[in-house]
């Protein structure tokens, strides 16, 4: 359990810095182009960053409902890396798409983890 939180932190803060390096170079053209769907897209990403973020603070702190919180971001987090490839994949940036698999396959070892820890009985981590 320890290593999926440990997990969640990571990616969950690494998106928000991802996004912010994306957004101050200018490399997001759709800002201007796609202002809406952009939006959208970013909120749920920001969003999942800090469920990540929260889930994993809960669940080292080992507070009651911390295990659900990270499982739901971790549910959120495989739809992003699910969806987001498509993106760089239509870009021919194939080194992101690598990416995103790598992270598919950690996110399934830390829930598969997270639901087998046998601490998590109590209804706490």
């Amino acid at each position: 359990m320890y290593i999926a939180s440990w997990y969640a932190i990571i990616v969950g803060a690494l998106m928000i810095i991802q996004w912010e390096f994306f957004l101050m170079t200018g490399s997001v053209a759709e800002i201007q182009t796609e202002p809406i769907r952009i939006s959208f897209h970013l909120t749920g990403e920001l969003a999942t960053a800090i469920l990540l973020i929260a889930g994993e603070t809960s669940a080292i702190k080992e507070k009651l409902f911390g295990k659900q919180i990270l499982l739901i971001a971790f549910g959120m987090l495989l739809y992003t890396l699910i969806v987001s490839p498509g993106y760089f994949a239509q870009k021919d940036e194939w080194s992101f798409v690598l990416m995103f698999a790598v992270l598919m396959v950690f996110t399934i070892i830390s829930i598969l983890r997270l639901i087998h820890d046998p601490k998590s009985n109590s209804g706490k981590i």
